[in-house]
């Protein structure tokens, strides 16, 4: 999976039961931050104006074996106040 936002590839566990169209994200205030380099598929995204970001791995299996730990940072950031979202 590749990090557009830092250009970082990144060991991921992969779930894909589901995944989002990419043409149906029509809202420029969606931003695209992570991508799946085997099949082109959205494994991110966050909203630029709300405190909002989602990823579609499972940054909790250890797989790199901490490439995903920043998103938990990010998380508690937010929650605190101090940052907007940046996956």
């Amino acid at each position: 999976m590749k990090n557009l936002l830092s250009g970082r590839v990144e060991i991921t566990s992969q779930n894909h039961g589901f995944a989002v169209d990419l043409n149906s994200i029509a809202d420029s205030s969606v931003e695209l931050t992570h991508l799946n380099l085997n099949d082109n598929t959205l494994e991110g995204l966050r909203h630029t104006k709300f405190k909002a970001f989602s990823v579609q791995y499972h940054p909790e299996a250890s797989p790199g074996p901490h490439d995903a730990d920043y998103l938990f940072d990010e998380f508690i950031k937010i929650i605190r106040g101090e940052v907007h979202p940046r996956t």
